[in-house]
Formats: C-alpha cells, structure tokens, sequence
C-alpha cells in the first residue's frame, strides 16, 4: 500500500507542474496581447488627436482668411471657396491679354494688404494660378504658344502685381494650369468666362534645407 501510494504521489507533481507552467504561458500570452492593445490604443489616440488639432487649425486658418479679406468679398470681386480665392478673368484681363486692366489692379491692390497680413504668421505661402478656358489662343495672338503659356504669364502677373503691393516676394509663387481643371463646362460662354480665371490659395510654407536635413 505504502508502495502505491508513493506512486501516486510521483505521478501528481509532474501533472502539476506541467500545469503550472501552461498557466504561467497562457498569462505571458495573456499580457502580451493586453499590451499590444493597449499600444494600438495608444497610437488610435494620438492619431485622432492630431487630426483633430489639424482639422481646428485649418477651420482657425479659413476663420482668419476670411476676416482678412471682408471688405472684398463684401464687395463680391473675388470669391472665398475652401480657402481658394478666385478673380474671374475679365475683371484682370482682356481676352488673350496678360497685361492688367485698371480694375483688376485695384483688386488685386485690395487683397494685397490682408493677404500680407494672414501671411505674417510665416506658416504659409500662396500660390497664384492661372486658368484658361479650353479654345485655342488668337490666331492673331503671337505672343503666347498655348494655354499653357497665357495661364503662366497671368499667374506671374498676378504675382509680381501682388509683391508690388506689399506681399513678401518670399511667400508667393505662380503656377499654371493652362485649360486644365475647368469649374464649368466649355459649352457656352458663360461656362467659358467662368474658366477663366486666378486663384490665389494659401499652402503649407515647404520646409527649408535645413529643417528637413534636421528632420531626416
């Protein structure tokens, strides 16, 4: 009996131990997994945070924008939409014309100040661009080659007009688009007018060669 019972002893310990050790496993496993969710939990987090902080800066930006240029957009001469200011083409130039009539001057005379001014926080530039609609330039038009060359000398235009008035050379740029990214259908002329036409939008300041070097 004695005999026995010291076998069954034998036997129980390594069951238990081997239980043990599987417990022990499954708890390690256990916290593993809490951790690593707790982890992605964290990073959900501070991603929704950062959008969210990026998304009141933009709305703060738009609010600032807008108070900027009351006066002109009381005045409907220029439009404010999703944070792109837009000049239709006839009030800065005639058909074909990179050279500016006297009211688009004092347009763009009014926007330069404010502009100016949204501008000194320095986190920003503009980029001015120009449009065409889809018809091909005057035949009797030899100045420019395409679209593509009219909507380029009317951005620059529009850009040395505007750092004439006050805004720093160093915070506006000319882009050109030439009869891409119509608003409107180029079936009648209204549609046509409508194409033709300056924006002026605020980007991101790009990062200088040195900030990004310190960033790599």
């Amino acid at each position: 009996m004695i005999d026995q019972a010291g076998d069954e002893d034998g036997l129980a310990a390594p069951v238990w131990a081997a239980f043990a050790d599987l417990m022990a496993v499954l708890l390690g496993v256990f916290v593993l997994i809490l951790v690593c969710v707790i982890g992605v939990q964290l990073q959900l987090s501070a991603r929704l945070d950062e959008e969210v902080r990026q998304r009141q800066a933009e709305a703060k930006q738009r609010h600032a924008l807008e108070q900027a240029l009351a006066v002109p957009l009381a005045d409907g001469r220029v439009t404010l939409v999703d944070g792109r200011i837009g000049i239709r083409g006839n009030v800065l130039f005639a058909l074909n014309s990179d050279q500016l009539q006297p009211e688009g001057r004092q347009v763009l005379r009014s926007l330069a100040a404010p502009l100016a001014r949204y501008l000194e926080a320095g986190e920003q530039v503009l980029m001015v661009s120009g449009f065409t609609d889809d018809r091909p330039v005057h035949e009797g038009n030899r100045r420019f080659a395409d679209n593509w060359e009219l909507s380029a000398q009317r951005a620059l235009t529009v850009t040395r007009a505007l750092i004439e008035e006050g805004v720093p050379a160093d915070s506006v740029f000319a882009a050109a688009f030439g009869a891409q990214q119509p608003v409107s259908p180029n079936d009648d002329e209204e549609g046509r007018a409508r194409n033709r036409r300056v924006e002026i939008a605020p980007i991101p300041r790009p990062a200088r060669k040195e900030e990004a070097s310190d960033a790599d």
